[in-house]
């Protein structure tokens, strides 16, 4: 009956011409500029390259084109995110929004404006555990895992390495507090020992201070919990510039083409891990970003592509861009039971669910879903060998 009536729904949305000539926007709120610019390009084209497949099917709700509207969110400025995201919600009409990045700013944009107006958030890498239990009406979801998660894999990783003792650095917000604090429960619950856990300030010129408590402290390694663009940057190298430290441990945040651009080779032996998944969805994505001339395996760019086709999805399983609609069909969409849908199939998904079908959708990232709307999550762990961020394994 509920296949009947969803198919009678599109069906007659698409009779009437109610929304044949609509245009559905849809926002990509992402930090174009701040501590994680480089990573940002890659993962607005993946979901602007998921949103034109729903334009160019012709079948979604009834023949509706997307438009994706652009918010620069900065990464660690939340006026500047509230108010990117709010233009482009109350000026520029979205009905949904891939994004932000960094856990602040998504922090920032959900709770002084995706709430209060009722807008569906899906954020490609905003890990910030505490937006697991944030209040958020059912309206925001991330293709990203929680950092609690990354926490785990981490301390793994470490520890396979057979180092047991670690000093940490993190940048001092959402995003730096919530993963150095879980990684020290859970690295120290495994056996290992943190001989320091301290924040850092972002845009110094000077982390000369900062690398020498560390480096008093000791440790074999030193996991930088910062960003790539910023300051993490600037810790590692204050820690080369002294010798202070000369084996790193970069978390998702650090694992970007600008970190081996900046040292190259002066960092080999170092390692980490950012989410991503192995498979068939995984390979076919990154050819389709290749042939659309950007990165697709950079950090978070698969998972911006899954964000905006789960938005687009849902909406058309709802039969309806409202997001107090179609936010109950983003867990649907998204999980079995139904067909397999990977990267380059959403004409094809929007086709069965107009059909009254159910779709389970796999995407770029193994895409599952477990409740609060968060990714059960997989990492692709890495290492810096001849200057490159080579592909080691799968967790």
């Amino acid at each position: 009956m509920k296949k009947l009536l969803l198919a009678t729904a599109l069906s007659t949305l698409g009779a009437t011409g109610a929304l044949a000539a609509d245009e559905i926007k849809v926002g990509v709120a992402l930090a174009f500029t701040g501590p994680l610019e480089s990573l940002a390009p890659p993962i607005a084209q993946g979901a602007e390259l998921a949103l034109k497949e729903a334009s160019d099917s012709g079948v979604f709700l009834g023949g509706a084109t997307v438009t994706p509207v652009r918010a620069d969110t900065t990464c660690i400025d939340a006026a500047a995110a509230t108010a990117a995201v709010e233009r482009i919600i109350t000026a520029d009409r979205v009905s949904g929004v891939m994004g932000p990045m960094c856990s602040g700013a998504t922090t920032a944009a959900l709770q002084n404006v995706a709430v209060p107006n009722g807008v569906v958030m899906i954020s490609p890498s905003a890990t910030s555990p505490a937006l697991s239990t944030i209040e958020d009406n059912g309206l925001f979801f991330r293709t990203a895992p929680s950092d609690a998660r990354q926490s785990q894999v981490m301390a793994d990783i470490i520890l396979d390495h057979g180092i047991k003792e670690v000093a940490v650095t993190y940048t001092n917000n959402d995003y730096g507090k919530g993963l150095a604090s879980t990684f020290e429960e859970a690295f120290t619950a495994k056996g290992g020992t943190v001989t320091l856990n301290t924040a850092h300030e972002d845009g110094k010129a000077d982390y000369s201070a900062e690398v020498g408590a560390l480096a008093s402290a000791g440790g074999q390694a030193l996991v930088v919990a910062g960003y790539v663009d910023q300051g993490g940057a600037g810790v590692v190298q204050a820690a080369l510039d002294s010798g202070a430290f000369d084996t790193f441990v970069f978390p998702d945040g650090m694992v970007g083409n600008a970190l081996t651009d900046r040292f190259g080779a002066d960092i080999d032996g170092s390692f980490g891990q950012n989410p991503a998944a192995a498979g068939e969805g995984r390979d076919i994505y990154t050819k389709m970003a290749e042939a659309a001339g950007f990165d697709g395996t950079s950090a978070f760019s698969g998972e911006g592509y899954d964000a905006a086709a789960l938005i687009v999805l849902a909406m058309q399983a709802a039969g309806s861009a409202d997001p107090a609609v179609y936010k109950d069909k983003v867990m649907d969409v998204a999980n079995a039971p139904g067909e397999k849908i990977l990267p380059g199939e959403i004409g094809k998904a929007l086709q069965i669910l107009a059909d009254g079908g159910d779709i389970d959708y796999v995407g770029a990232a193994s895409v599952e879903l477990i409740e609060p709307g968060e990714s059960a999550g997989s990492y692709r762990e890495i290492a810096i060998e001849g200057g490159e961020i080579k592909v080691v394994g799968y967790r």
